[in-house]
């Protein structure tokens, strides 16, 4: 529940949904799995708003490495990938060079959704599609102009 109100405010201001997924499973991955977890990460967000002008004095350049050991760490679950069905592989790969590229973890998504759609009809396999997935994948279309 707190996961999808996180991902549906963070919607509404316009923040990026899926961190709230991979920072849950963190914290719940480390031992974090009682509401004192939230409390106490509440209050040091909290207490992180005097530290601001701190951290803004430090370059985003400097800030590459965490990023990079990060990316690597979450690369884990491509192992997982069933890569030799290219129906399910070539999305994938999309979806993760994609972000990248476009600097932008929505984007890499919407090429994900897209691109499993349109393999799936372009590989007969239409049963395979959750409506869910249709109506995604129309919404997006439409949103960023594809067609």
């Amino acid at each position: 529940m707190a996961d999808a109100t996180g991902t549906t405010a963070g919607a509404l201001v316009g923040t990026s949904t899926v961190t709230t997924y991979i920072e849950s499973a963190t914290g719940i991955e480390e031992g974090g799995r009682t509401g004192l977890t939230a409390v106490v990460v509440s209050i040091l967000f909290l207490l992180s708003l005097f530290f601001t002008p701190l951290f803004t004095a430090v370059p985003a350049l400097a800030t590459a490495p965490a990023l990079i050991v990060v990316g690597a760490m979450m690369m884990s679950a491509a192992r997982e990938m069933d890569w030799t069905k290219l129906e399910d592989g070539v999305p994938a790969f999309l979806t993760i060079i994609a972000m990248p590229f476009t600097y932008s973890i929505a984007h890499g998504i919407t090429l994900g959704v897209i691109s499993f759609v349109l393999i799936r009809i372009l590989t007969g396999k239409l049963n395979e599609i959750h409506p869910l997935m249709w109506g995604l994948a129309v919404a997006l279309v439409a949103y960023h102009g594809f067609m």
